[in-house]
């Protein structure tokens, strides 16, 4: 069974010679075209990151070369924003602990904590998120009151 030599990129004399035990990693049987020989010998053990190492299953594998980013050029977070819940003197406290749990993921006794330090200082931040996910949750807060005749109001401000 002849098995292709990655290191050429094709069944050659050499892979044909490995595999007969005649070839080591390395050398070159002679007569070899030149062009063959200097692909051969660039991918030889200790010429680099593309040295080939035999696989469990007998193939040849040249390996991978990853280029790494500057420190410079690595991602920031993106900004954060508050989406904050007004107090009013309409809305049902219990309307307000449904909606904390619907939309921002809260259990019961922590949406009704928050819920109490709307009623007594008359705001409170309930998530940080990107941007566009603090103002899709701002926006279903206020229909989602509004289709219930309530006039909760939620807003979306910039994180410190």
């Amino acid at each position: 069974m002849m098995r292709p030599c990655r290191a050429i990129g094709r069944v050659s004399g050499v892979a044909r010679m490995r595999e007969a035990g005649r070839c080591a990693v390395g050398q070159m049987p002679p007569g070899e075209p030149a062009l063959r020989r200097a692909a051969h010998t660039a991918a030889s053990p200790g010429a680099g990151p593309e040295t080939p190492t035999e696989t469990p299953t007998g193939d040849w594998d040249v390996g991978t070369v990853v280029e790494e980013r500057p420190a410079a050029a690595k991602l920031k977070p993106p900004p954060m924003y508050k989406v904050v819940l007004l107090n009013d003197d309409y809305t049902r406290m219990e309307f307000v602990v449904h909606v904390l749990m619907r939309f921002f993921d809260m259990g019961a006794e922590k949406a009704t904590q928050v819920m109490l330090a709307i009623h007594t200082k008359g705001r409170a931040v309930v998530g940080t998120y990107p941007r566009d996910v603090a103002e899709t949750k701002s926006e279903q807060v206020n229909a989602y009151a509004q289709q219930n005749d309530f006039p909760l109001r939620s807003t979306v401000e910039t994180a410190d």
